[in-house]
Parts: C-alpha cells; structure tokens; sequence
C-alpha cells in the first residue's frame, strides 16, 4: 500500500512538474526532464515490485548509472539554452528557481533579534511571530514593499537605514554586477530590485566585497528571487543572524542526550525480552547494544559537525530524541551561522547521514556475515520482509537461509538496522530535517515546503500500520516544520554530482523504510 501511494506521488509530481515548466518553453522542459530521468529508474522499480517483479541489480545499477548520464547531458545542453535565450545582462532567471526565498526571510532574521533563542519553537509561536511582524506600527512586510508599483531608486527608506548608509550601500551596484532599479524598505534595511548582469555567484561575491570594503562588517548582502522571479538585493544589518545557544539550552541538550542513552537501553533491553529498569541486574546485558546505537547517533553528528567545520560555520547543540521504540528518533541540530549558499547547506545536512549510515551499514554487514546456526538473536524470516533494503542486502549475505522459518543472526545486525531506520528518519524530506535541508538545497524553498507537507500527511496514513510514525509526524509538524533560514546566495543552486547524491540517499531512505512485498519477497526468495 505504502509502496503503491509513493508511486502514484512520484506520477502525481512528475505531472505537475511538466504543466509548471511548459510555459518556459525549451528551458522548462529540459529542466523537467532532468527531473524525469533521476525519478524513471525508482519509479519503474517500485512500480515492478509492486507487480511482483523483482529487477536484477546488475540491470538496477545500469538504470541508476544511465540516469545519472543522462541527468548530466541534459544540465549541458540547459545551461547552453539558458545562455542563448538569457543573455548574461538579463535580469530573467530560470524557472527551476526558488522563487518564495523571500517570503519566510522576515521570519527568520527576526530570530537574531530573539535573546531567548529558543530551538524548539512550535508552529504557533512562529506564526505568531510573523503575524507580529505583519502588524507592528511601522513596520512593512516585504511581500507587499516588493508587489508595490515601481518607485524611485531614490525614495527614502523611512528612516529604516540612515541615510549616509543607504547612500554607501547604493554605491555597491554598476552595470557589471547588479543593476538597481528600485530601492524599496526592508526590516533594518533595505532591498533592491535590478537586473543581475553575470552568474549569481560571482556577482554575489562581487557585491558582499563592496559592500564589506564600504561599511566593514555592519551588513549582510543577501541574493535572493522576488515573488516576480526577478533577482532581488537585500541589505540588513549583521544583527540580524541566528541567536547563539543559552546556557538552558546547552542544559537541555544535554539531558536530552542521557535520557536517549537511557532509552537505546531500554530498547536493547526489549530486545533481548527484559525491562532495564525491573531487572536493573541485567542492565550489563544491554549496555553494548545501546552503546552501539549511540555509537551512530554520534557518528551522525560527527559528521556534521565535521562538514561545517569546513564551512567555519557554527552549529549548536544536538538535541537528541528519545523513542523507547528503536532508541532514538536522531536529534535536531540549529545553524548558528547565516549561510553562504545552497551548497553549503547540502553539504553539510547529507554529511551527519552519511557517516551514521555508513557505521550503520558496517555494523549490519558484520551481523550478518558473523551470524550463524545458535547465534544470540532467534527471529522469524518476516524479519527481514520489513526493509526492501536490508531484505536485498541479507539475500545477498545469508543467501538460502532465509527460506527458514527462524534465523538465527548476530546482534550486530540489530545494531546496525536500528542505526539505518534513524538516519532514514532523519532523512525524510521535511522541514528542517536532514533530508528537508537537502530538498531545499537542491530544488529551492517552494518544492521543499510541498515535500514537508506530503510526507507529514504520508505519515499520517503510515500510523495507520505502523503507531510509530505518529510520533514522528508530530514531532516533525511541531518541531522541524519551518524550512531553513535563506543563505546569503539563494540563486546559485549545488552542481549535478549532488543532485544525484541527494536523490540516490533519498531513495535508499525509502528503500530502507519501506516494506518488502508479499511477491517481492516471493521473488527474492525470502521466507517458506
């Protein structure tokens, strides 16, 4: 069922897809097209296996390599369009762009004014929040100062910015980098509309080096696409930043992580069939288990933290998730600093899931390969019916084993399944997530914001199998829901060989959280 309804999604998407990119003509097609060839490999293998029909690997890694090429050659020949039909000194910008960066900024830079701070906020407060700023005496939303009719560049911004700055600020802009047509109130600053006259990266990095060689480190120059998918300047004040973390906050985190370690216990624990906390004897039983759990956990956040480090840019505290279910639900991490660009946050929200992963999948090929007759864990062969992934990955390792009813297997392999259920959680598309972060990074704010409301609502029917995804679903509705703050450059988006990662971990998200099929399992060779 879960299988069938991705299915119909990913038709659903594809379909709305072409009708949103007909209207650009040549451009918006090849741009839907790239979409289709990383989409057709997983849509024709989920659609078989939903039919029963099991692909083999050596013809499934030929589709993904295929697709990969293909995904590439067809970035060329858009690039090429987008060159002969916009010419370098044209304000217009391809329709695959964000074009709704702008509507959540308000909402974001009001957090560095915030000395709370707070990480967990609900989805009340930050409607609340903006709400507030809707409505503040004096205050005018950027939705409405951008859709007004044409001013001036040289309308007074209301006392906004002063007016010596203002003045600095202008002086930024020439015809080889951004031409600025309007000047309109912004927050603390102001925002500009223009024509770009070169790539966005490069005329980014041109104007923030102005602008910090004129006013030092007063401003922060965003680049970002109005509501008119023209290019769109704002300057704010370096205030404006994400608050850094209280000392409350660091005493949260840190009660959240012993009460998860407490909980990967309690888990291994069940596993092994006792309650850590009637048979506290017994607690030694279970400490290697949910040491090995945390083990991932850790490895997760290493290599986030790893990545920005790169980056010099400043993450807060994890704030680990307690589930007595599998361990832990991963954790939720807050940037510190303002990003420079989409790539920056690809890399490092796919950084932490592909070190906790890989740990994870060390520790279940090591299971698997130790587990043998009279090993510790006794399950039934439905076991393994419930991961297409790790279903396929046990075929490969246990082979005609798992044709018996009970299999014996080494602990290891819990360890190591756990581990890829919470990174595949934290890699469901949606809001601040891992993999929400890397939707946003790849397609831009406003498919980000609909893959958050599809997969809150794909969880909701999945509760109706599986109670644990409930929990997931609130915590993600009430917690993660807002998408990332902008980064300074929105309109350079991450080079190909990251699309294609992003989306083969997406998929290999799915592959791990979706079950086997009564006729897959058939097919493979999966049970009696």
């Amino acid at each position: 069922m879960v299988t069938l309804l991705l299915l119909v999604s990913a038709v659903v998407i594809l379909i709305l897809g072409f009708r949103r990119a007909r209207p650009y003509g040549k451009i918006g097609v090849l741009a839907w097209l790239q979409s289709v060839v990383l989409v057709a490999p997983w849509v024709l293998f989920l659609g078989l296996a939903t039919a029963g029909v099991v692909l083999n690997f050596a013809i499934v890694l030929l589709l993904i390599v295929s697709s990969a090429g293909i995904y590439i050659a067809l970035g060329n020949q858009l690039r090429t369009e987008s060159q002969d039909v916009v010419p370098p000194h044209s304000s217009e910008f391809r329709a695959d762009q964000s074009s709704s960066a702008l509507e959540h900024l308000e909402t974001y830079v009001q957090e560095g004014k915030s000395k709370s701070g707070d990480t967990l906020k609900t989805v009340n407060q930050s409607e609340e929040q903006s709400v507030d700023s809707e409505h503040r005496p004096g205050t005018v939303t950027a939705q409405a100062n951008i859709s007004e009719s044409a001013q001036s560049s040289s309308t007074p911004l209301r006392n906004r910015i002063d007016p010596d700055d203002l003045q600095m600020i202008k002086g930024i802009f020439g015809i080889d980098t951004f031409y600025s047509t309007e000047s309109l109130p912004y927050q603390d600053g102001a925002a500009f509309k223009g024509n770009l006259r070169g790539e966005p990266e490069q005329v980014h990095h041109k104007l923030s080096q102005s602008l910090k060689d004129r006013m030092g480190d007063r401003y922060m120059l965003y680049l970002l696409e109005g509501p008119d998918e023209k290019p769109l300047v704002i300057v704010l004040p370096s205030t404006n930043v994400p608050s850094p973390t209280t000392s409350f906050q660091f005493l949260v985190s840190i009660v959240l992580a012993i009460a998860t370690f407490v909980t990967c216990l309690e888990t291994a624990g069940i596993l092994q069939g006792f309650n850590i906390f009637r048979d506290a004897n017994r607690m030694p039983d279970s400490l290697w288990i949910g040491v090995g759990i945390m083990g991932v956990l850790f490895a997760h956040e290493v290599g986030h933290w790893l990545k920005a480090k790169e980056y010099q840019v400043k993450l807060g505290p994890p704030f680990f998730i307690p589930a007595l279910q599998i361990g832990s639900f991963g954790s939720l991490t807050r940037f510190e600093t303002v990003l420079s660009n989409r790539t920056v946050l690809f890399d490092i929200a796919i950084a932490g899931p592909l070190c906790g992963g890989a740990l994870s999948l060390v520790f279940l090929i090591i299971g698997l390969l130790l587990s043998h007759q009279g090993s510790f864990f006794q399950v039934p062969t439905s076991f393994f019916q419930g991961s297409v992934f790790v279903g396929v990955l046990s075929r490969f390792v246990l082979g005609h084993q798992l044709q018996q009813s009970i299999i014996d297997i080494h602990p290891m392999t819990i360890v190591g399944w756990l581990g890829l259920v919470i990174t595949a959680l934290n890699m469901l598309p949606a809001g601040q997530l891992d993999g929400g972060r890397i939707v946003q990074a790849i397609y831009g704010r406003t498919i980000a914001r609909r893959m958050t409301i599809a997969t809150i609502i794909l969880l909701g029917i999945v509760t109706l199998v599986q109670p644990l995804a409930l929990y997931w679903a609130i915590i993600i509705l009430f917690l993660q829901r807002n998408l990332e703050r902008p980064s300074l450059n929105e309109l350079t988006e991450p080079n190909d060989s990251r699309a294609i990662l992003g989306l083969l971990a997406l998929f290999i998200t799915a592959a791990i959280l979706l079950p086997l099929t009564p006729g897959l399992s058939s097919q493979l060779g999966i049970g009696g």
